[in-house]
């Protein structure tokens, strides 16, 4: 497939979101982006990589900033950018750059950080919001981070709700609104394997037309 298309995916936590996306660039042979955004994030702004992975995916807790620029300012065409950003924003708009520069050099396939936002303007962009039945998530979540049923719920509400926060602020749209995205699909249906299958299956067929 030559021509550069990016794929972005949303997800619930225990949904299988990265697993699945990684998946999906292997069968279309895609570059996948995920963690590497901190290492290059961390590479143009100068902050340490320890300080990015910590507010990655958090929107900023800085209540006088958000009431002075408004709840949903970065949902505007042009954000403003200055010293006196707060980090989180400073570091969305760094990886907001990167992200669209990898997906005008190359096709993608983005997990999380408002992608499918960021690339509202890529012609060839496909998003893609995952989700799952509650048991399998808490099953998976138990398997993946050695934990208990009600550590698994806690994280899974905590998580779940802290990528909400994050989307909606910064785009000023509704995370895991139907209409936000061309595709969604409950993993517990179908698995990783099958999940990841599906969107390669349909990435093909867009590809198409």
């Amino acid at each position: 497939m030559s021509e550069n298309f990016a794929i972005t995916i949303a997800r619930q936590y225990g949904s299988g979101g990265r697993e699945i996306g990684e998946k999906v660039a292997e069968l279309l042979g895609f570059k996948y982006v995920d963690r590497e955004l901190i290492t290059l994030a961390a590479q143009k702004s100068g902050f340490h990589a320890d300080v990015i992975n910590s507010i990655d995916e958090k929107a900023t807790n800085s209540l006088l900033y958000t009431l002075a620029m408004g709840s949903n300012s970065f949902g505007a065409p042009h954000a403003t950018y200055n010293i006196d950003v707060p980090i989180n924003d400073k570091l969305f708009i760094i990886q907001s750059d990167l992200i669209k520069s990898l997906a005008s050099e190359q096709p993608c396939v983005f997990v999380g950080r408002c992608a499918d936002y960021v690339l509202a303007d890529h012609e060839k962009r496909i998003s893609i919001f995952l989700y799952g039945d509650m048991e399998c998530r808490i099953k998976r979540v138990c398997e993946t981070h050695d934990v208990n049923e009600d550590e698994a719920k806690k994280l899974i509400a905590k998580t779940d709700k802290r990528r909400m926060n994050y989307y909606n602020f910064y785009t000023g749209k509704k995370w895991g609104k139907f209409d936000n995205y061309h595709l969604s699909i409950n993993t517990s249906m179908l698995g990783i394997e099958g999940t990841a299958k599906v969107i390669a299956e349909f990435v093909k067929k867009a590809a198409e037309k």
